[in-house]
């Protein structure tokens, strides 16, 4: 095994192959994809000239958006494998000189992420302010911005007796970063 160079530029001239991996390839008979399929592939993609490759979100999830709802930023979704499937294509993928780059979400989580659950159950949770939350306009959404997947961005949650920011679906609460 070759040790990988620091150089921060690595990906200016890499081959990086996005892998979307719920249809990349199934290790077994469920139909799904998962992490020891992408392993399966390596030996394939080094062969195509590949560099690295860019993962799509592993994390567990209810999946309303293909996993870019992320409900835990520490797991893996079963759907894909476990920990240990994971650091094994890591591994692998370090064995052959290639990168990994994951693909994080950073904007919103899902709605049934532990910090918004806290939010949503408390106005005064520690994680209240970990999101957009505004009071309604003369009975209406604070505004008129829409939500890329279509509708309103705001959403009213009627315990609270506030809208929340979802720039994408009611499902994905925006972070207030």
């Amino acid at each position: 095994m070759t040790v990988m160079t620091n150089n921060i530029d690595w990906w200016r001239t890499a081959s990086i192959y996005q892998i979307y991996p719920k249809s990349f390839c199934d290790s077994g008979a469920k139909g799904t994809g998962d992490l020891l399929g992408i392993i399966s592939k390596l030996d394939y993609l080094k062969l195509l000239g590949v560099d690295a490759i860019w993962l799509t979100p592993i994390y567990v999830s209810p999946m309303i958006d293909n996993g870019y709802d992320i409900a835990d930023y520490y797991a893996i979704n079963p759907d894909f494998g476990s920990m240990a499937d994971f650091e094994l294509l890591l591994e692998q993928l370090h064995l052959r000189d290639m990168r990994l780059v994951m693909d994080i979400v950073v904007n919103h989580t899902s709605t049934e992420h532990h910090w918004f659950q806290s939010a949503l159950k408390d106005r005064n949770s520690p994680y209240r302010d970990y999101y957009i939350w505004q009071d309604a306009k003369c009975g209406k959404a604070p505004n008129n911005w829409l939500s890329k997947f279509g509708g309103s961005a705001w959403q009213w949650d009627e315990s609270s007796e506030q809208y929340y920011l979802h720039l994408f679906a009611k499902e994905q609460a925006d972070l207030n970063w």
